[in-house]
């Protein structure tokens, strides 16, 4: 059949004349329903407007069983009745009664969220409004899910319901693909919506993390965080503690390293991230020593995190580069990893204190370590020791400091160490696997 075929076939003005010309009983013994469900075949095929669909289905139940009035009640995309779409089927005999349950439809009100209650009301009242018909309720039915109602008005009580009626059967079939089709379309086309907002937020939330390492006096920066979905909860900063001086100067300021982790992943987690973002970078400019930063920080945060349900793991720590001294405090992350380059061994850097987020009157401890030349700080997040493998096996913490431990032998820059750390990780998990959350980490090392 060709295009040109298959437009005259789908046409209502080919259905309106045909029907017009053949009684119901010629057109069953002729098999000419079968050009009709080519037509509704091809309609389906090419979907594009639901409106035309049941105009076109209204067409047919009205010269295919004009001796009944069909009233279709169809439900749109949120489930509630579709009032603009509400068609009624009728032979001429019926206009008299079509004004009837116009009016009565006009007066009852359905409410916005639609319940099966409801719907018993309806038609209960519908039956004793028109009790001279013999009125049938059948559900439009796709997948188990109603899609709309038809009612079956019939002046003949001892005639044999059309809803026993293949053809009938048939075309009400093809009334909830086609509802069900435009219901996935509107799916789909939210879900696009949705995508691209998200895609908006992780560009924007991208953007938050700095886009490069700063140029610190003494030290090689490198830093990545690789999210489990668009939007990830990690997060770490570099920020300098005097504002208002030049570039030079900065390079020799004191500077804060920052490494957190909110609890969960996704549009959550990155929203107060963001959020934890603003406040940490408004409580450095105090420059108060990092056990109370994260105080503050916590009494600042915690109404927040506490209607999320959420908690916040949080290291803070500033660097001297004059004095080579790191102080720092922890909201229950990670410990960053030492490489000290003269014992040729790594330790934890750790001092107590509670997540943020889950005690208002949390209280944490400051420690502080000299550094010397070729020694390396590696802060991370729980999603690099937590990455699993198709068996199982995390890459923990252990692996990640053996890791660590090889690559500090080497002559490599902070950035290669890195690289490789992520590069490990890869091999570790497996070509077809994801991280399951995500996975950030900060280098930095004493030239």
């Amino acid at each position: 059949m060709t295009n040109n075929q298959k437009e005259k076939i789908f046409s209502n003005k080919f259905v309106q004349n045909f029907l017009e010309n053949e009684s119901a009983e010629t057109f069953k013994n002729k098999n000419k329903f079968v050009e009709i469900a080519s037509s509704l075949a091809y309609y389906l095929k090419s979907f594009s407007n639901i409106n035309k669909l049941i105009d076109y289905i209204s067409l047919i139940f009205k010269h295919l069983y004009y001796e009944n009035l069909i009233l279709i009640i169809p439900l749109n995309y949120e489930g509630e009745i579709w009032k603009e779409n509400i068609k009624i089927s009728a032979d001429d005999e019926y206009l008299a009664i079509q004004e009837k349950i116009n009016c009565f439809l006009n007066q009852f009100h359905f409410s916005k969220n639609l319940k099966k209650k409801e719907i018993l009301i309806f038609e209960n009242s519908l039956k004793n409004n028109f009790k001279e018909y013999k009125i049938q309720a059948k559900k439009i039915l796709s997948r188990g899910k109603c899609r709309g109602f038809i009612y079956i008005f019939s002046k003949d009580i001892s005639r044999q319901s059309i809803t026993e009626d293949s053809f009938f059967n048939f075309i009400e079939n093809c009334l909830a693909v086609g509802l069900e089709t435009h219901h996935l379309i509107k799916t789909k086309k939210k879900h696009e919506n949705i995508d691209r907002e998200i895609s908006t937020g992780a560009e924007i939330q991208s953007r938050l993390l700095p886009d490069y390492c700063p140029t610190i006096h003494g030290l090689d920066l490198a830093a990545h965080c690789r999210p489990a979905l668009q939007l990830g909860g990690d997060y770490y900063d570099f920020m300098c503690l005097k504002t208002n001086i030049s570039e030079k100067r900065k390079e020799k300021s004191r500077w804060a390293f920052v490494i957190g982790d909110v609890m969960g992943k996704g549009i959550p987690a990155g929203l107060l991230m963001t959020m934890l973002r603003g406040m940490l970078r408004a409580e450095v400019l105090t420059g108060l020593p990092p056990d109370r930063i994260l105080h503050d920080l916590n009494q600042l945060a915690i109404n927040d995190l506490d209607q999320s349900h959420r908690f916040v793991t949080l290291f803070y720590s500033d660097f001297d580069p004059r004095t080579r001294k790191l102080r720092f405090a922890n909201a229950a992350h990670n410990p960053p990893l030492l490489w000290k380059s003269l014992d040729q061994k790594i330790i934890k850097l750790d001092a107590e204190g509670f997540v943020l987020g889950l005690q208002k009157d949390a209280e944490y401890h400051c420690g502080e370590i000299k550094l010397n030349e070729n020694d390396l700080v590696l802060y991370y997040t729980d999603g690099v020791i937590d990455t699993s493998n198709s068996l199982g096996q995390r890459f923990d913490e252990e692996r990640l400091i053996k890791t660590l431990t090889k690559l500090c032998k080497q002559s490599y820059t902070s950035q290669e160490i890195l690289n490789k750390i992520f590069k490990k990780l890869d091999d570790f998990t497996g070509q077809d696997r994801h991280l399951e959350d995500d996975a950030s980490m900060v280098i930095f090392q004493l030239k």
